[in-house]
């Protein structure tokens, strides 16, 4: 068979986008403790948007053995620690991490954790917005092994929009109006919010209604689908076609859209960011959602990695995502 019939017989099928398989349980894990993680911001300093990407990482939404069985959200293992305890193969088998009554003690003690080590002291003279910086400043003081630690946190919280709590404190805002001064310049609104200001759609001078937050990834727009979204909404709503849209995700124009999924508003680019070399597929991931999450075509993913169009993701399979 042809490689174009393979293709397509293969985007027939129903892909599940690669960061969304745990979508719903992540919306309930931030509707259930973005408030505690701006309690630990306004006592602590620590942007609320990095303590709940963390966490949701961390914890895989509130759904580890570490968070059912021991209200472990952050991983935190058990050096200096004289409560109690759980062992979990993590790292190596049978590692020992703390164990904690109650889900507020596992965010105290992530931000005396923080708080309270020398190598993270120079993430508290950031920002108190900077979200990017903490995420790779965590990264670079060895928070976690994982080389792509940084951009998963900061892919969690642009995608959730994870940064809309940064700003609800009254320390934050005292912190902002310091800054300010201090800089003669008045606060800058997020790079998100500047694009999506830029790229509204019009009609002539009136502008459509627009209910999606424009977002970027790989130097391409997309939105997050919510339920009801179809491509042809979508593309009405950015003054599109809905013939383009569909075929900008590489799918059929009357596909279904899930809540959740990543729709791109451009052509897709043929490989992944500088700084995403390679992924590790997990469970629950395909190799089209790998390419929605990335922003790459899925016939280039396919052909960079010399795999048949009509394969399939492997746990575990390390997929290249730049050539």
């Amino acid at each position: 068979m042809t490689r174009v019939f393979w293709l397509l017989m293969l985007l027939m099928f129903p892909f599940l986008a690669f960061s969304q398989h745990g979508n719903n349980a992540y919306f309930a894990y931030i509707e259930n403790y973005n408030k505690m993680a701006v309690q630990q911001q306004n006592e602590h300093g620590i942007p609320a948007s990095i303590t709940l990407a963390q966490g949701l990482l961390e914890s895989g939404a509130g759904k580890s053995p570490l968070a059912v069985k021991a209200n472990n959200h952050f991983g935190i293992k058990c050096h200096d620690w004289t409560g109690a305890k759980m062992y979990y193969d993590d790292d190596k088998k049978n590692e020992c991490f703390r164990k904690y009554r109650r889900v507020l003690d596992s965010y105290e003690d992530h931000s005396a954790f923080l708080k309270n080590r020398s190598r993270y002291a120079s993430l508290f003279e950031l920002e108190p917005t900077d979200y990017k910086g903490w995420a790779h400043g965590l990264k670079k003081a060895g928070y976690a092994t994982d080389p792509t630690y940084a951009y998963k946190l900061i892919s969690i919280i642009e995608e959730y929009e994870l940064h809309r709590f940064d700003l609800q404190s009254t320390k934050d805002k005292t912190k902002r109006r310091l800054f300010a001064r201090k800089t003669k310049e008045k606060p800058q609104p997020s790079t998100i919010e500047e694009k999506v200001e830029d790229a509204l759609p019009s009609n002539g001078s009136v502008y459509a209604v627009v209910i999606h937050q424009l977002m970027r990834v790989n130097g391409l727009k997309y939105v997050v689908a919510v339920e009801g979204d179809t491509y042809g909404s979508i593309a009405d709503e950015f003054n599109l076609k809905a013939d383009d849209v569909a075929s900008y995700n590489e799918m059929a124009v009357d596909a279904k859209l899930k809540q959740g999924e990543r729709v791109y508003l451009q052509k897709k680019k043929k490989q992944a960011p500088k700084g995403f070399e390679k992924h590790v597929i997990q469970p629950g991931e395909s190799l089209y959602g790998i390419a929605q999450y990335y922003g790459i075509r899925l016939i280039d993913l396919f052909d960079m990695n010399n795999i048949p169009y009509d394969g399939q993701a492997a746990v575990g399979q390390v997929v290249k995502l730049r050539p």
